[in-house]
């Protein structure tokens, strides 16, 4: 079964509409840091209030334990919301309750109303079937039918995610349905050559995805964190680099199987070490296979892939048509540790094919580093439900929208 989309709800004119969005945004007190994932909201709000819904918008936004939290208030978020939209929101001070039903009550045709935080309810994220469903009974009241487009969350059985799209006609927002299109044209017949980049603290992590995509891709180019690890299960001292010992078995059966399958696996040639873990840390360069061989001996770390490799990373990906990357190349956060990060993105903004940044911490690297979302084909909006969409898993948030 295909997924359902706006269409098939028919005329939204008058009706509440409740949109399980993803405004799960960085925050420095009631700053918002990164609004990518507001932005990505505009075009469901947009075609929503245009067709004149009443548009009620719902989110979680960080990890409140099931009360409320005005560190975690979405109040900074409507109030972006607003802005972009070029239109007043409401904001209710609660999820279901007075405040909510208050707001949802005077809205009128092409409205919006953000009510607060779903995780300030316990519910939302209980792991007990009947206790999600009693919370979701109480959202479904606030409307009619129910728009998912928090692609961030459709791997999670969660209340707003999961049991209030059964409860309500429900469909998926145009976010969620560009995320699936490319997501599966990355795992069917993708254009070729076909490389992934990953990189990111943890092997671990990735071991999943690494699975199900080995025998998809023409090369896989692995940096960040994850590198130590593969470098090690080589045979290479990696000093204080991090390393996974229990993933180095896994490691080489990967290595092994790439061999098998002619998949160019493509590991650091250098690595930036520092000193120490701080963004004024002495650095040098160093060979991949002597890491150990600078003056800091074993007590140095990696903390970004070297300039040889990240050309040679830029190259493969420059001749490739279809790349997919997760993960940060280095601790792009600092400075002095973000060149490979930023040769990646700039390499991903010349592909003549598909692009796609996959989410997290990478959709994070590419704008703290000044690229546009538009330099890219796709920046996910979700670094765990793409790497799982990858992987081959089912998806709840998306089956009870029709996926197969």
């Amino acid at each position: 079964m295909a997924l359902r989309t706006l269409d098939s709800l028919g005329s939204l004119a008058g009706k509440r509409v409740i949109v399980r969005a993803d405004l799960n945004v960085p925050l420095q007190g009631e700053v918002i840091t990164d609004d990518g994932r507001v932005r990505a909201t505009l075009p469901t709000l947009n075609a929503l209030i245009n067709q004149g819904a009443r548009v009620i918008v719902c989110s979680h936004l960080g990890r409140p334990d099931g009360a409320p939290d005005p560190r975690y208030s979405l109040a900074p978020v409507a109030q972006r919301l607003s802005e972009l939209l070029g239109k007043p929101v409401a904001f209710a001070r609660d999820t279901v309750g007075e405040s909510a039903q208050e707001a949802v009550a005077v809205l009128e045709d092409g409205d919006v109303a953000v009510v607060e935080n779903l995780r300030f309810n316990a519910g939302e994220t209980a792991k007990d079937d009947t206790t999600r469903r009693a919370f979701a009974e109480q959202l479904a009241a606030l409307g009619d039918v129910m728009v998912s487009d928090g692609f961030g969350v459709v791997h999670r059985k969660q209340a707003s995610v999961y049991e209030l799209a059964e409860l309500l006609p429900s469909a998926a927002g145009s976010l969620i349905e560009k995320e699936v299109e490319v997501l599966d044209r990355l795992t069917e017949n993708p254009e070729r050559p076909y490389t992934v980049v990953l990189g990111g603290s943890k092997v671990s992590d990735k071991l999943g995805v690494i699975e199900h995509l080995l025998p998809r891709v023409d090369r896989l180019l692995v940096g960040g964190g994850m590198m130590f690890t593969f470098l090690a299960a080589q045979g290479n001292e990696v000093g204080s680099s991090l390393l996974e010992q229990d993933q180095l078995d896994t490691v080489r059966g990967y290595i092994a199987a790439a061999q098998e399958r002619g998949v160019e696996l493509v590991l650091p040639v250098d690595a930036v070490v520092a000193a120490s873990f701080s963004a004024d840390a002495e650095h040098v360069v160093a060979p991949a296979t002597a890491l150990e061989d600078t003056d800091f001996g074993s007590s140095g770390l990696g903390l970004d892939i070297g300039p040889e490799t990240a050309a040679l990373f830029a190259s493969h990906v420059r001749e490739s048509r279809t790349v997919f990357w997760n993960g940060p190349m280095g601790v792009f956060e600092m400075p002095a540790f973000a060149a490979g990060t930023k040769a990646v993105a700039q390499a991903l903004t010349e592909v003549d094919g598909l692009s796609v940044v996959g989410g997290g911490d990478s959709a994070a690297a590419v704008r703290q580093l000044g690229f546009a979302d538009g330099d890219f084909g796709h920046i996910s909006t979700g670094g765990g439900a793409s790497l799982e969409f990858l992987e081959g898993k089912k998806l709840p948030g998306l089956e009870v929208l029709g996926w197969q």
